[in-house]
């Protein structure tokens, strides 16, 4: 296994080798053709490549020597007046050195924690210095960047890898780095990472650190500290099947031995009871009875008898079912 954070090693360098997000890459790479781009808004949830993208676009347009061109700045951490000011009027009043491109790129990471007097700043320095510099502007929320600034670029929305690319993600890593990943242990990172394709790589790194075998689901929720589904599936069989004694010594065990929160495990059983073979209306039924156990929990009642009730819930509806 190799050293190093996977996230940076396996990030694409070329907007050939991005995954995904077929149509944005489609129309970053006629901007390297024309050798020419807009300002732009990249938006999206993380880990969906949008800092990627730029950063591909850039190596494409400038050559290896890319980095002389651009200056990436955290908008979270430098969010005042006086970075517009200073750092970004200094970069983008000078003109491009022995480059083919007559510009530089500025790239803005998190924009939409920019304070508003900022953000007019940044509107103005955008028009005045069009011709030296083009403004990337990068966040998860259009809504927070101003009305002025959003006008003046062009605006690219990344959404969340779909299940078959993430998947295809996480396969080709652990081809590379010679895992061997379990279909359940890949359903669990698919899960857990929700499309972003950074979280998915760095709990493979996590997973392998610790299981070098064989990486199922128990790594992966051993890893975020998470309880397994196939434990609370096993809990609430064994509920439906009124059996509450033997579900209820499961749940001690999720509680007491592996010490998860109460939070994770509703969470997590009320996914479950929504993916069961039952008549709806007990759905319904079990959904009203989490909803009030989950609010009781935030008020400070004790999760052992709350949960103890939810497994006392199960095995009433379970007799039900079966007559």
């Amino acid at each position: 296994m190799s050293s190093g954070m996977w996230a940076e090693k396996y990030r694409p360098k070329r907007l050939d080798e991005m995954w995904n997000q077929t149509e944005i890459i489609s129309r970053l790479k006629s901007f390297v053709k024309d050798k020419n781009l807009p300002h732009l808004l990249f938006v999206g949830p993380a880990g969906t490549g949008k800092t990627t993208g730029i950063l591909a676009l850039a190596r494409d347009l400038y050559g290896p020597a890319y980095q002389n061109y651009i200056l990436e700045l955290n908008a979270s951490d430098e969010r005042g007046i006086n970075v517009i000011r200073e750092k970004v009027k200094n970069f983008a009043r000078t003109a491009a050195i022995a480059s083919e491109v007559p510009f530089k790129i500025l790239i803005m990471d998190e924009a939409d924690s920019l304070t508003s007097a900022a953000q007019h700043a940044l509107r103005r320095t955008m028009e005045i210095y069009t011709r030296t510099c083009r403004f990337v502007l990068i966040g998860n929320y259009s809504e927070n960047i101003i009305e002025p600034i959003q006008s003046r670029c062009s605006v690219f929305r990344f959404g969340p890898l779909g299940e078959e690319d993430a998947k295809g993600w996480i396969k080709h890593i652990a081809e590379n780095e010679k895992l061997n990943i379990l279909p359940e242990g890949l359903e669990a990172i698919y899960e857990a990472s929700t499309g972003d394709l950074r979280k998915a790589t760095n709990l493979l790194q996590a997973a392998a650190a610790t299981q070098r075998d064989e990486i199922d689901d128990v790594t992966i929720y051993s890893v975020l500290g998470r309880v397994s589904p196939g434990r609370v599936r096993e809990l609430i069989n064994l509920g439906l099947k009124g059996q509450f004694m033997e579900a209820r010594e499961v749940l001690r065990g999720l509680l007491i031995d592996e010490g998860l929160a109460a939070d994770d495990i509703i969470r997590l059983i009320y996914s479950e009871v929504l993916r069961l073979s039952i008549p709806e209306r007990y759905k319904v039924r079990l959904s009203d009875t989490i909803g009030e156990i989950d609010y009781r929990l935030t008020q400070g009642a004790r999760a052992e008898i709350q949960l103890s009730v939810l497994v006392a819930k199960l095995a009433i509806v379970g007799e039900e079912i079966n007559g």
